[in-house]
């Protein structure tokens, strides 16, 4: 007996994340065409507890890193320097989001240039949502958050063997919360390696 649904039309969860699929990908293509503009600091505040970079040209050093941004410049101490774009593995999304902001670019491209360098370097991207949405759609929309990252990396020349991309949705909530300033701070991507 039929049901009354077509089994192969989308249901309407499959339609909203193939628009925000979508979405990523023409902001990704943005993103990628503007790889070579100089991006500006962002006075946005961020969510508490996170570590703030500024982003600094390419060829300019930080004060105080151990050493210069750029291809093979990071290494795995890196990862433990505050003063490093490194010690910022927390990537965070807007709300029903897996658009990347521009803030987190410079982060990510340090990521790259210390994965694309270090042969032995893996990381894993943990997705994840606030409880807002049904389970399956948190499982989704962490996913889909933590490919976005995943396909920036891949775009800065990381290796794919390097990255592994997964969700725990709404399941690891990193503030406990029911209101705004605990949902922004569960919309993340966390880098781990």
């Amino acid at each position: 007996m039929s049901s009354g649904r077509n089994p192969l039309s989308p249901t309407r969860m499959e339609m909203s994340l193939n628009k925000t699929l979508g979405t990523t990908l023409i902001a990704l293509s943005a993103l990628l065409l503007l790889n070579g503009c100089p991006s500006k600091p962002v006075d946005e505040q961020e969510p508490s507890g996170s570590t703030v970079v500024g982003p600094a040209s390419p060829t300019q050093k930080r004060p105080g890193t151990s050493s210069p941004p750029g291809r093979g410049g990071y290494r795995a101490a890196d990862l433990n320097d505050p003063s490093s774009p490194l010690y910022q593995r927390t990537i965070y999304f807007d709300y029903d989001s897996s658009q990347l902001q521009p803030q987190y670019i410079d982060i990510l491209r340090a990521h790259a240039s210390y994965l694309a360098s270090d042969s032995t370097a893996r990381v894993t991207l943990d997705g994840h949502a606030d409880e807002r949405g049904t389970r399956e759609y948190n499982l989704a929309l962490g996913y889909h958050r933590a490919g976005t990252v995943r396909s920036f990396l891949l775009a800065e020349g990381v290796p794919n063997g390097r990255i592994r991309a997964m969700s725990y949705g709404e399941e690891r909530p990193a503030n406990p919360g029911h209101d705004e300033s605990s949902w922004r701070l569960n919309r993340r991507v966390e880098l781990v390696y």
